[in-house]
């Protein structure tokens, strides 16, 4: 049969659509010789061997040589390449070829083909990245770290341990030289018996470390192992310093901690194994991705490097999260009023206003349904209202704290006149309990008696122990904060978030990097992460309000908050009060909530103490039974020591007991009110400004 020439000249025998493997191949002996050539002779071993004039066409090709970088491209110094040997590594046969009796041209590998797209990918986003990065603001010393004065303070440290000390320093600096030869001698040994020493757990129950091969390869097992050494190290030396005072302790240690969390191996690529083993299986996908995670961070920021905790397209407010039904009854410049439908046929007189965070947005107590506060009070037979913020603007730039405690007495007398009542009960969550308890102090001495009871939830109102703000809370960040409200007359909701955030930085800042980063993951579609993503600005004027007078000169537990031609005290806090707190709160904890409560004036007095943190420990449903929560009757005197002495522990949730709290002062059964038609249905439209 008649050969008919290919593109280059050479005969290629006509293809009838057998496989390359299954018709008769050469002899064993002659594979075996071809495949033991270099790869640069079986080209010509095979041209010499091939028969001039055959009678019938082979079914099958001689096996391949081994693919190399020149015949990737398809040629080798001009020579055709030969045919794959095994089908998974074919070439698929090209659709546009203009013969179909012709065997398929060699073609491009299709890794090398997703390699050069990459690289396209890569270089595009590349550009998009530097032309996002420079969007961003001149940078701001003053809140990008500590000021001169924490460094001087620790060089002056330093300088004092070396000087009375120089004995001990010089044993330390021994001891680490040591142990990090002892990790490179452990290190050599693995190389050379190819096995690794089980005997050292050190740092595996972290979860950084989860890998096997942390335990298992001699590289990141060296790695590891030495990490850990200068984790403790830099620890030793820092607890080593003679500091002035608790402040400086409490920062030092704080800025440690911050070195140690970032310098760990997991946040860089070449000593991340589960980053370097993703992109080998995704052949870089994961890394171009992770890079498109990144540009969209940064673009969506305005040039800072901010990573998304939540996927932003899983959840719409008012659609899958935020639905409980109510409606907008009352709308003012600073607030939306919203009032929710009742699911019961009677309600309790007398009615419950809830004041939210307005740090964050008030859907934290309507995420779901089944996790739902607000559904769940108004179960219980509620007549509920919410108060949801209006996200500021530069416009509301001198919006103090006296604006927002008008707000809370707007927004009570809105609701009593809605309901007929002369009295209501009042919750106040978190920085919103703070300006609740301001305001109940200003209503006694005014003496009004329109709040019958209050709740406050972590609620920090005795600043005298700063615990972890220690660092922020200082005159150099502060000032810093000040100088970005004078210059934008707000206290911007990215600049608080990131504060947040590097309070728990190896949750919420480097492993969410990571994965979104180095992993290539989409972030997680989980509404809480969702909601604290959705952060408000703060105006300037109660900004520096809150952080000097309360904050910094611990006023209102102090000398007195003045606010609206009153010096506040926490003693002129009087009215029925449950507090509830979380044992693994980081923001407020629960020992200094405690302490502001029995610094209050009233003799009723209730103290829960909630598990976990401090949003997850108050979005606690009772179907969940996840948490317990402690309560106590060991009172105010003794202490908070003795007060969780004398506590006892449910297993359930804390929403029952504060239930019956609540239900024994919101007054008789009546018929449940109808919010009617109002202005919109909630969730309204100020929880959808978001901060710019």
């Amino acid at each position: 049969m008649a050969r008919r020439p290919d593109a280059t000249g050479k005969n290629v025998a006509k293809s009838r659509g057998k496989s390359v493997t299954s018709a008769k191949a050469a002899p064993a002996s002659r594979r075996a010789a071809n495949a033991e050539q270099p790869a640069e002779d079986q080209p010509k071993v095979e041209k010499a061997a091939a028969p001039k004039a055959p009678a019938k066409p082979r079914r099958a090709a001689k096996a391949a040589p081994r693919t190399t970088p020149e015949t990737a491209a398809g040629t080798v110094g001009g020579t055709q390449t030969p045919e794959p040997a095994t089908p998974e590594l074919a070439t698929p046969e090209p659709a546009n070829l203009r013969d179909p009796d012709l065997a398929p041209v060699a073609t491009e590998p299709a890794a090398v083909q997703r390699l050069a797209e990459n690289i396209e990918r890569i270089e595009a986003l590349g550009h998009r990245l530097m032309s996002a990065l420079a969007e961003r603001n001149l940078p701001n010393p003053g809140v990008e770290g500590p000021g001169p004065d924490l460094y001087l303070t620790a060089a002056n440290a330093f300088l004092k341990t070396l000087a009375e000390h120089p004995a001990k320093m010089i044993e330390t600096q021994v001891a680490f030289w040591g142990q990090t030869l002892s990790n490179y001698a452990q290190a050599q040994q693995a190389l050379a018996t190819g096995q690794v020493s089980g005997d050292d757990e050190d740092g595996l129950a972290d979860r950084r470390f989860a890998n096997p091969l942390w335990r298992t390869h001699p590289y990141f097992n060296l790695i590891r192992r030495q990490y850990l050494t200068n984790a403790r190290a830099l620890r030793e030396a820092a607890d080593s310093l003679e500091l002035p005072d608790q402040i400086a302790r409490r920062r030092v240690d704080w800025m440690t901690s911050q070195i140690i969390d970032m310098m760990a191996p997991t946040n860089f690529l070449a000593t991340n194994p589960d980053a370097l083993e993703r992109a080998v299986q995704t052949e870089g996908e994961s890394l171009v991705k992770g890079l498109e995670n990144l540009v969209r961070d940064v673009e969506q920021h305005g040039g800072e490097m901010i990573v998304s905790l939540a996927d932003r397209r899983a959840f719409t407010v008012g659609e899958n999260i935020g639905t409980a039904p109510g409606t907008v009854v009352h709308r003012a410049p600073l607030f939306e009023l919203i009032q929710y439908t009742p699911t019961t046929p009677k309600a309790h007189a007398l009615p419950l206003l809830v004041f939210p965070p307005w740090i964050n947005k008030f859907y934290i107590l309507d995420l779901k349904p089944q996790n739902s506060m607000i559904r769940w009070l108004v179960d219980q037979g509620h007549t509920l209202f919410v108060v949801s913020w209006r996200n500021p603007d530069a416009s509301m730039a001198e919006t103090g704290m006296e604006d927002y405690v008008t707000a809370y007495l707007e927004a009570m007398d809105r609701v009593l006149a809605l309901t007929g009542q002369a009295r209501l009960n009042a919750v106040g969550y978190c920085i919103a309990g703070t300006t609740l308890s301001l305001t109940l102090a200003l209503l006694k001495q005014r003496g009004d008696t329109r709040v019958n009871s209050a709740t406050l939830f972590t609620t920090l109102t005795d600043f005298s122990d700063q615990g972890e703000f220690t660092s922020f809370l200082q005159d150099d960040f502060v000032g810093g904060i000040d100088a970005e409200v004078q210059r934008h007359g707000l206290l911007r909701a990215q600049l608080m978030s990131r504060t947040m955030s590097f309070l728990r930085a190896n949750d919420l800042v480097w492993g969410p990097a990571i994965r979104s980063y180095m992993l290539g993951e989409t972030p997680p579609a989980f509404d809480l992460l969702f909601w604290n993503g959705d952060s408000t600005n703060l105006p300037g004027r109660m900004a520096m309000q809150y952080l000097r007078g309360l904050c910094q000169q611990n006023a209102f537990a102090g000398e007195g908050f003045e606010l609206m031609g009153h010096r506040l005290h926490l003693s002129d806090v009087t009215v029925p009060l449950c507090a509830v707190a979380c044992e693994g709160d980081h923001i407020a904890p629960w020992t200094d909530c405690w302490r502001g409560v029995a610094q209050m004036g009233g003799a009723d007095r209730t103290f829960i103490l909630s598990q976990s943190g401090h949003v997850a420990g108050i979005v606690n449903p009772p179907t969940r039974r996840k948490y317990g929560h402690y309560l106590s009757e060991g009172g105010f005197d003794g202490g908070w020591e003795a007060w969780r002495e004398a506590a006892s522990f449910d297993e359930g949730s804390w929403w029952p007991s504060w239930g019956r709290w609540l239900a024994d002062r919101a007054g008789p059964m009546v018929d449940a009110r109808d919010p009617g038609e109002g202005l919109e249905p909630a969730p309204g439209r100020y929880v959808h400004d978001r901060a710019g």
